[in-house]
């Protein structure tokens, strides 16, 4: 089977933007990733070893002189250090375990955290090319797919509803995309309209002259979490951030331990240093008045600051939201799975989460209850702690 990564920038750029902080904070902390089937999907026989080729493939890759140059103009925020280190990063497939019990699969990742952080995006970006293109009723899935043209056309009118409404918005389709191929049209649909504003996929941007977009994740606040203090990781995780990029990257993540835990840290030196707040759980219209009741509490206009929302959403629910806040809150929007795998089939429901940093648990609550990840006694005790 073709390889189906074939770039290294391939990826979002959150990964590349936290690989960077890593290296230069915790260049000696090992990382534990899990594959979670959250929809326990069958997987077909002989999957496992079709992804293991793939995952060997991935030692292959390297930055290219251009790439390299994309990065330099377009990321002024990776210093020379970072990209002679990128320019030198080969995966290594060791680092991935991989099996398969009768249609149930098992995959893992292991080894110093600035190395494997890389993988866990591609990973699930191939596990989903992967499965459609194998899946046993592979051919059906087939017969109901859109045309590549009826792709386009499609993106184009979703960009054209989001421009109508003033809204701007960025694809962030890459992990759970239905091919490689798809995110393409998708993105040359959607850059017809002007509120489209970038992808978090550092190969698309580079391709087409995008902005890429992307701050952190999840992972970097559930690390730093439990290498420092769960009381405090918020607070914590924003100092380390800070320290590496003075200002730049300036979307901070509210939900990883609650977002009431997130406010409570979020104080006038950090609502001041940074221009806004993802969303990522719960209700997106609580989430937006509490950020905006925050702000006014610190003395801060709230229309000088942004809340990037991205969880789950469609066209249509970014339009409500965005209607509901308009000329309160700026408010711009990361959409993925409806985006890049919205043609035909039903998407996959997975995810690749950090379980263990340094040999410590290391969990993620959200503003979902039943929602978190991770092991459960420390789930329990972080709600103790955090008084949830």
């Amino acid at each position: 089977m073709d390889p189906i990564i074939t770039s290294l920038l391939d990826t979002d750029l959150y990964k590349l933007t936290m690989m960077n902080a890593v290296s230069k904070l915790y260049p000696r902390t090992r990382a534990r990733y899990q594959f979670i089937n959250r929809e326990r999907t069958t997987f077909p026989s002989g999957f496992a070893s079709a992804l293991r080729e793939q995952i060997n493939h991935l030692s292959t890759l390297q930055l290219t002189a251009e790439e390299r140059e994309f990065l330099q103009a377009a990321c002024p925020y990776f210093d020379p250090v970072y990209l002679d280190l990128l320019s030198g990063y080969r995966y290594d497939p060791n680092e991935v375990s991989v099996s398969q019990s009768d249609e149930e699969l098992q995959v893992s990742i292991e080894g110093l955290w600035y190395r494997v952080i890389l993988l866990e995006v591609k990973l699930l970006a191939i596990i989903s090319e992967l499965y459609f293109k194998m899946a046993d009723n592979v051919e059906m899935i087939r017969d109901h797919i859109d045309s590549p043209i009826a792709i386009r056309k499609k993106a184009a009118e979703k960009t054209k509803q989001m421009q109508e409404a003033g809204a701007t918005f960025a694809d962030f389709g890459t992990r759970r995309r239905y091919s490689h191929s798809t995110q393409n049209n998708v993105i040359e649909g959607l850059i017809s309209g002007s509120t489209f504003i970038g992808t978090s996929n550092v190969h698309f941007a580079m391709k087409y002259g995008l902005k890429p977009i992307g701050t952190m994740a999840h992972e970097f606040y559930s690390a730093v979490g439990s290498l420092k203090s769960l009381r405090h990781a918020n607070k914590y995780a924003m100092e380390d951030w800070v320290s590496v990029y003075n200002g730049s990257l300036g979307i901070a993540l509210a939900d990883t331990f609650g977002s009431e835990a997130f406010f409570q840290d979020f104080d006038s030196k950090f609502a001041q240093l940074f221009s806004g707040i993802r969303q990522d759980s719960g209700d997106p219209i609580k989430f937006g008045e509490r950020a905006i009741q925050h702000y006014g509490e610190l003395g801060i206009d709230p229309t000088s600051k942004s809340i990037i929302f991205s969880d789950g959403l469609d066209i249509i629910e970014a339009i409500r939201i965005h209607n509901h806040f308009k000329g309160r809150i700026k408010t711009s929007f990361g959409i993925g799975t409806s985006l890049t795998n919205s043609i035909g089939a039903k998407p996959l429901n997975i995810v690749i989460k950090l379980v263990e940093i340094d040999g410590i648990p290391a969990i993620k609550l959200s503003d979902v209850s039943g929602k978190e990840t991770g092991d459960a006694k420390t789930i329990k005790y972080a709600k103790w702690i955090l008084n949830l």
